[in-house]
């Protein structure tokens, strides 16, 4: 075994409680490496002196370089402690925390085995039930449908249906939204998730100046509140965006500071270099380089309650059932620990999604996210199917690597998407090949965690960066089924098969083959994709549930076949073995 290439950290992604009595443990080891057995010897704190059990460990999944091993336990005593024995060639090891040996004296191993000292209850991300069958939808407000027709429209300023530059304002609004209920619900949505809402003078509302007021460009307090009845009543949840980084220069405490400086009890609620903030020198953090947005003091206690409570007044006077969370790696851990509390205290099954682009797992811990929007997804996608710098086994390794950065619970919750307002629209991306598209839809609902489509994607809207990935929507072509649309609604619905809502996920290639297979209870669900330029052989051993360039045993370019099959017995995938002894 290639000791330098073993992992494993207690109380992490390789040793986390699922509940207060079931622990999943996953040790690394080189790709290359083949034991013949890894098994878990374990024992309560206090007792595995004198007796050991034994659990085996299933290869879970392989990436580039590692694989990953993995066993979930059911413990009668949560006070726990194990060592890893590894069984190649004949030989025998044991893996602690003093790496590999070819021996263990278990009567020592209060000194050096790996720990879990006891499973608090209050410590286990819990998860939020719903977001298994969650389908996300995200809206970009002003582009997405004007419902009131008799609001002051002065400040539109383009033409249904023009390309967007960054100060456009089209005039979509939540009327317009309420409106589309019924298309978003026949489409397979579950969830909406809206751009900001506050009032604010952009067309985006990232620079919020009242956190408490609905913009009047998009309606009242009283149309949001129309609006996420309405949703609920269709069985469809809301969630709103949480742009607690930075603020508008024109929120009233930034507007006393600007006027008294020091001298303004707020003075202390931003990060100010000099006795008052200059916006031509621009001496005070603030979002970007954007004089305009400055940016929060969130280790002010003042300013944690202002915010909290902002979170809290839409979650008890609106009910809406989420916060995505904007600039969210910027904002200190100690305020998203403070509003992981508040907002879980006032309703447990509100959903926190965190806007962090790369690995975020010191928030993923259950203290603070639920989640975070899974870029390094979208990346993954775009070089599959866009710059082709990844074949299937590329691909595969990498999906396969992102789900071992975090726990069952957090892949679960992950907010995977092929594009956003902040990025190009992945259509483009693929220079206009639907196909590639529908596949790439394919993998995205059939990855682990929640998938979610940008508005315009079910009519294949164009776009490239910023403004331009926000056009309005043409409910012209959004009225009538197209290849895309019909997809969604086919793969929406695989959301609801028992086999997808699980943590029992299998990717891998084969032949130039990508297979995502997931499992439950004697049932499966198989994504076969073909993203090369030769057609491929492929036997669908169930029934096919979405398909695109597959007849008659083959897949053609970029077909693929989502099928359901019956499990097998022998080859259904046992959880864990456990075997007492007395000692080893």
């Amino acid at each position: 075994m290639n000791e330098q290439a073993m992992l494993h950290v207690p109380e992490s992604k390789y040793c986390f409680a699922e509940n207060a009595k079931t622990i999943v443990l996953r040790l690394r080891t080189a790709k290359e490496d083949a034991p013949d057995e890894i098994n878990v010897v374990y024992g309560g704190k206090y007792d595995i002196q004198h007796e050991q059990q034994r659990a085996s460990m299933k290869l879970a999944r392989s990436d580039r370089l590692y694989s990953y091993y993995e066993s979930k336990l059911e413990l009668k005593d949560v006070r726990f402690v194990y060592v890893f024995e590894v069984k190649e060639d004949g030989k025998t090891s044991f893996y602690s925390e003093d790496g590999l040996s070819g021996t263990y004296d278990f009567t020592l191993a209060y000194y050096n085995s790996f720990q879990y000292p006891y499973i608090n209850k209050i410590d286990v991300h819990e998860m939020v039930p719903w977001m298994r069958k969650a389908v996300f939808y995200q809206i970009f407000v002003d582009r997405f449908n004007r419902g009131d027709k008799f609001k002051d429209d002065s400040y539109i300023n383009m033409e249904w249906g023009e390309i967007p530059n960054p100060k456009s304002f089209a005039g979509g609004d939540i009327k317009g939204i309420t409106e589309k209920i019924g298309y978003l619900s026949s489409l397979g949505v579950n969830v909406i998730y809206l751009t900001p809402l506050f009032k604010s003078i952009s067309n985006h509302k990232y620079d919020i100046s009242d956190y408490f007021s609905i913009d009047p460009h998009f309606g009242s307090n009283g149309d949001f509140r129309e609006l996420v009845d309405k949703a609920h009543g269709a069985g469809i949840r809301v969630v709103m965006d949480a742009v607690f980084n930075h603020c508008s220069d024109r929120l009233y405490q930034f507007k006393d500071v600007l006027e008294k400086g020091q001298d303004s009890k707020y003075f202390d609620w931003f990060i100010i270099n000099g006795s008052r903030p200059d916006p031509k020198l621009v001496n005070y953090e603030c979002f970007g380089g954007c004089s305009y947005m400055p940016k929060f003091n969130t280790s002010n206690p003042e300013v944690k309650d202002y915010l909290l409570n902002v979170a809290l007044h839409w979650i008890k006077e609106y009910d809406i059932d989420g916060w995505r969370l904007d600039v969210s790696d910027e904002v200190s851990h100690d305020f998203w620990r403070s509003f992981r509390s508040a907002v879980k205290s006032a309703k447990p099954s509100c959903v926190i999604i965190g806007e962090n682009w790369h690995d975020a797992n010191p928030c993923l811990n259950g203290d603070q996210f639920d989640g975070i929007m899974n870029y390094a997804f979208t990346k993954a996608c775009l070089d599959f199917f866009s710059t082709e710098t990844l074949d299937a086994e590329g691909f595969s390794d990498k999906l396969n690597s992102l789900l071992m950065r975090n726990t069952n619970q957090v892949n679960a919750m992950m907010l995977n998407l092929l594009d956003s307002h902040d990025t190009h629209r992945f259509l483009t991306m693929v220079e206009g090949d639907e196909e590639k598209l529908a596949s790439a839809l394919a993998v995205l609902f059939m990855f682990q965690g929640a998938p979610c489509v940008y508005y315009g994607t079910e009519i294949a809207m164009l776009g490239g960066y910023d403004p331009d990935s926000r056009r309005t929507l043409d409910w012209e072509k959004a009225s009538v089924n197209n290849p895309i649309s019909t997809l969604i609604q086919d793969l929406a619905k695989l959301k609801e098969r028992p086999e997808i809502q699980t943590d029992n996920i299998s990717i891998t290639h084969e032949d130039g083959l990508l297979q995502i297979e997931r499992r439950d209870s004697g049932k499966a669900l198989r994504l076969t994709l073909n993203n090369s330029s030769k057609p491929a052989k492929h036997n669908a051993s169930g029934q096919p549930l979405a398909k695109l360039n597959y007849e008659d045993g083959e897949l053609g370019k970029l077909g693929f076949v989502v099928e359901s099959f019956a499990i097998k017995p022998s080859v259904q995938i046992k959880v864990v073995q456990v075997e007492s002894m007395s000692s080893l």
